[in-house]
């Protein structure tokens, strides 16, 4: 049986406006782009062939990426987020070897684990979903529950099919009175597996009225007709958006490492 081809992309931008040289910033002495990188091209499973790659707009990170590897390109195309520039690299320098499915993983997710890029790609190839990405189970609602920040995912725990994702507390509970222990809901974790054919569709269509109400571009794939498998994961991730992440996510590198 001929090996199923997974290119993994990692979009890795300097100008972060929030938290500028963000792919440079160290986490326990090692630079954040070089932990995300690393992470992806350990990936491995029977039957798959993955490849890693760093997608950026600057020379500096470009650089500093080939201390350590040379999967880097360049797409230095004004966008306006990740995952249409790895559209642009995809098409300029990967259509043409036969890769079954496109992962974006974003630069700035340290803590993503290797398995849970290979449990993603299993779990896309044996379904018939277009996109597929991951979410994790929260307990209760409150906290994380009611911050606009953390996307919640309406989806079918049976299927594993995404219906809807907002910044919304979703699903609504209608009956306030008492809470119960069992009270969950999924977190949105934003690593996203397209088909080659399904990234081309999104990328090359405008932008949607959901996709523009919520800043949530996985809305403009619900709203084209694209589907979207949810599988859930255990691992703790957290996402860099402020210079304040760094600590959370060293503590949870120290953590590990005990």
């Amino acid at each position: 049986m001929s090996k199923k081809r997974v290119l993994i992309l990692i979009p890795a931008r300097f100008a972060s406006s929030r938290f500028p040289g963000k792919p440079l910033a160290f986490i326990s002495g090692v630079s954040m782009i070089e932990r995300v990188f690393r992470n992806c091209a350990h990936a491995h499973a029977l039957n798959f062939e993955f490849s890693a790659f760093v997608v950026t707009d600057d020379q500096r990170v470009y650089d500093h990426v080939k201390t350590f590897s040379p999967n880097v390109v360049r797409v230095d195309d004004d966008v306006l987020s990740g995952t249409l520039r790895i559209e642009l690299a995809y098409k300029r320098f990967f259509q043409d070897k036969n890769f079954d499915l496109v992962i974006n993983v974003q630069g700035d997710e340290p803590l993503l684990d290797s398995e849970d890029l290979v449990r993603l790609a299993h779990f896309h190839l044996d379904s018939r979903f277009d996109i597929a990405t991951l979410v994790k189970k929260q307990m209760g609602f409150s906290g994380d529950f009611l911050d606009p920040n953390k996307v919640k995912v309406a989806m079918s725990e049976t299927s594993g099919q995404a219906f809807y994702f907002s910044r919304a507390s979703i699903p609504y509970k209608r009956d306030q009175i008492i809470e119960a222990l069992n009270d969950y809901w999924f977190l949105h974790i934003g690593v996203y597996s397209y088909r080659p054919n399904a990234l081309i569709k999104f990328a090359t269509h405008t932008e949607t009225r959901l996709e523009n109400l919520e800043k949530l571009e996985q809305l403009r794939a619900l709203e084209i007709g694209l589907t979207i498998g949810a599988h859930t994961t255990i691992s703790t991730v957290i996402g860099v958006d402020v210079p304040a992440d760094i600590k959370k996510v060293e503590e949870v590198l120290n953590g590990r490492e005990k």
